[in-house]
């Protein structure tokens, strides 16, 4: 782990040191359930590097961007919702609500989903 990773909260899950609920797991990446789900259906998908956001990562390690979609689809047929619906999402930056400075893909589904964004 680089020294900008060695306190990172999903480095750490991604290490097998904190333990999580892990759903799909591959060379590139893991998913594990969300803490604090926002739907039935809420799996964060983790590139196994670390890179601090979405933007980070694309422009650092692209194919490893289009490996983190590919498991977000994997994870959403798995779970069920890929039929009916489901949402990828990425958070960047603490004003969209980004809290663990790890790039990680939300999928979210398993009921109708409302708007995109909530202001204020």
């Amino acid at each position: 782990m680089s020294a900008s990773a060695s306190d990172c909260l999903f480095c750490r899950i991604v290490a097998g040191e904190i333990p999580a609920t892990i759903v799909h797991s591959d060379d590139r990446t893991v998913a594990f359930r969300d803490i604090n789900p926002q739907a039935p259906t809420h799996v964060l998908v983790v590139p196994r590097e670390h890179h601090p956001n979405a933007a980070a990562l694309a422009a650092e390690a692209p194919e490893l961007l289009v490996e983190v979609m590919r498991a977000g689809a994997a994870v959403a047929e798995r779970e069920g919702v890929a039929a009916s619906g489901y949402r990828l999402l990425f958070n960047t930056g603490a004003d969209a609500g980004q809290t663990v400075f790890h790039a990680h893909l939300h999928v979210i589904g398993g009921e109708r989903l409302g708007g995109m964004a909530q202001v204020g």
